[in-house]
């Protein structure tokens, strides 16, 4: 289980939000059109309490693409 005493340890996920060490839940996925082609995607990390701060603050700008819970996510990845 994640706890904030595990955000400490190396192989901890963390929040992307700037000074948060809480464990991040949900993974956003991203990219600027501008920069990366259609098919890119970059990704920052959120707890409960920023995941809407951050999702709005990449939403603005046109760049959020996905929200996906952590473990989804991942279990993707090991496919």
């Amino acid at each position: 289980m994640n706890t904030p005493e595990s955000a400490s340890e190396p192989d901890a996920v963390i929040c992307s939000a700037k000074g948060c060490r809480a464990p991040a839940v949900w993974v956003l996925a991203w990219n600027n059109p501008k920069i990366h082609t259609p098919e890119r995607r970059k990704t920052w990390l959120a707890c409960e309490e920023h995941r809407g701060y951050l999702s709005d603050f990449l939403g603005v700008r046109g760049f959020l693409k996905d929200v996906v819970p952590l473990e989804e996510w991942a279990s993707a990845a090991d496919r």
